[in-house]
């Protein structure tokens, strides 16, 4: 497997899905006519007719009749996608949520929202342990932490729910700085939290992540336990 999947897999892959493609170019939002649906364990794969043409959705479970028309949101694309549950080798597949399609798109994952950049910074007590370290040690430490368990105590600034299995969550604690990048933190995790909740995320260190155009992460924690 090339090092760019097994990347995306570390990242992405869930039990039911396993991914041996790398992300194309990502689509806000999907809009179309549902022309079939197959159901696997987690997933509802929608078959689409859509402007663009007939494309393959992937979407958690859900039930949605053939005829209706459905917006898929937070939309990441997938090129050359094996499902191994559906023995199936997708030329492309849109991966995301049905959505309401009079709600304001989320922005894409690895881009800061504006209202991120102007927040106050937060100042959160250092979590407590071996693993322990703070935003800004995370950061500038991915070289010697790399693939290493880490535990970090923050404040969720951003949530993306539901992309592929995960929730995407981005931490600062204060420490760190906006100039140079070393005052946020991304999360990978199946926990759910809220923007504005306190948590100990803890789980593994992983860097220099490309998945694509606009998918480019020089650090992150992946597959965490997020607890308030």
């Amino acid at each position: 497997m090339k090092s760019v999947t097994a990347l995306a897999a570390l990242v992405l892959a869930t039990a039911a899905l396993a991914a041996q493609a790398v992300p194309s170019q990502p689509a806000t939002t999907w809009k179309g006519e549902v022309l079939e649906t197959q159901n696997v364990d987690g997933y509802t794969y929608l078959r689409l007719k859509t402007k663009e043409g007939e494309t393959w959705a992937a979407v958690p479970t859900t039930t949605v009749k053939k005829g209706a028309q459905v917006t898929i949101g937070n939309a990441m694309t997938m090129e050359n996608f094996e499902s191994k549950t559906l023995k199936k080798k997708f030329d492309k597949i849109v991966f995301g949520q049905i959505v309401d399609p009079n709600a304001k798109p989320a922005a894409p994952q690895g881009a800061a929202p504006a209202a991120m950049a102007s927040a106050p910074v937060v100042k959160v007590a250092k979590a407590t342990g071996p693993d322990a370290r703070t935003v800004a040690e995370v950061v500038k430490g991915k070289a010697t932490l790399k693939d290493k368990p880490v535990l970090v105590r923050g404040q969720v600034v951003k949530v993306n729910t539901g992309i592929l299995g995960k929730n995407w969550l981005h931490l600062l604690d204060g420490s760190g700085s906006a100039t140079d990048g070393t005052n946020d933190i991304l999360v990978t995790t199946k926990d759910a939290a809220a923007v504005g909740d306190i948590v100990n995320a803890k789980g593994t260190v992983r860097t220099d992540v490309t998945l694509g155009s606009g998918y480019a992460y020089g650090v992150m924690i992946d597959d965490a336990a997020v607890r308030k």
